[in-house]
């Protein structure tokens, strides 16, 4: 696409330390936007709380801050240095969240920067669980049995109209699993939905019948402002749904996938990301598949 000119100066938001989730590759996506926008003639600065980073050395970024990466430091930046535009989506949970709080509170509207990478919309979309689940039931991607609750007594009555064990329970806004798990029992569903109550920023959680032992597979998907959509590649993860996909073993492309199985992944993926919105760039999706009957 042709350099927009209409933007001069553009803050880009860090991941902050590595932990589960948001490891080296966001600094090396990081690093690798602050050198191709200073070659196409921008203004980078840069806020990254992690200085043990390629990121943030001196030759990187236009003005570097090592400051807290909490919407209110970054919104001091903001008034300060003025830029055009925001990029957080090199950021991983972090920077999203980030630039999520600083466009509800109005931070962006007040000082006329614009978010880039994701619109506000398509950032919401992915991240909040009962938006995601209702985007593919209106495109016909199948999705588990699964509710949404904002307290424990929610979490129960959710549990209760499942009917059996074990649950999956993921926080909504987090990355890498953080205050979610799988409970196989009352006892172990209390504890995993109190604890990601607490870790989810709107207090959120998505419970979902298992499907452990399901195969796991992850399609790579790119989309430019063209609409043109491209499948980078298929992935397998060797171990099972139940393990962690941060510590399973992955192969690419995908080994065991039949080729209708493939077909039908795509067209999902394809539908996915044009319904979330994501207009450029590139996109996770993960599936999981019965080995019994492929679905």
């Amino acid at each position: 696409m042709p350099r927009r000119n209409d933007i001069h100066k553009i803050l880009l938001i860090g991941a902050g330390p590595i932990v589960i989730g948001q490891a080296c590759e966001f600094d090396y996506s990081g690093t690798q936007a602050c050198k191709v926008l200073r070659d196409e003639g921008y203004y980078v600065i840069l806020v990254n709380s992690n200085p043990a980073t390629i990121m943030t050395d001196p030759a990187t970024a236009d003005r570097t801050y090592i400051e807290p990466i909490t919407p209110e430091i970054v919104a001091q930046i903001i008034a300060k240095e003025r830029p055009d535009a925001i990029l957080p989506t090199m950021g991983g949970q972090t920077a999203l969240n980030t630039a999520v709080a600083l466009a509800k509170s109005g931070v962006l509207e007040e000082y006329g920067v614009e978010l880039i990478g994701a619109k506000l919309p398509a950032i919401e979309m992915a991240e909040d669980r009962k938006l995601f689940k209702e985007a593919m039931q209106r495109i016909g991607v199948p999705v588990c049995p699964s509710g949404l609750a904002n307290t424990l007594h929610e979490a129960r009555e959710i549990a209760q109209q499942i009917g059996t064990y074990p649950l999956i329970i993921r926080p909504a806004f987090t990355m890498g699993g953080t205050g979610g798990g799988i409970a196989y029992n009352q006892e172990e569903f209390e504890e995993i939905a109190t604890s990601g109550l607490d870790a989810s920023p709107t207090s959120q959680i998505l419970i979902e019948k298992s499907l452990i032992g399901w195969k796991e597979y992850e399609l790579e998907v790119m989309r430019d402002l063209a609409d043109n959509v491209v499948i980078v590649c298929s992935i397998e993860n060797i171990d099972p749904m139940g393990v962690h996909t941060g510590d399973s073993i992955t192969v690419a492309p995908a080994q065991t996938l039949t080729d209708k199985e493939y077909q039908r992944l795509r067209d999902y993926s394809i539908k996915i990301i044009r319904e979330i919105g994501v207009e450029t760039g590139g996109s996770n999706i993960q599936f999981a598949i019965n080995p019994e009957n492929g679905d």
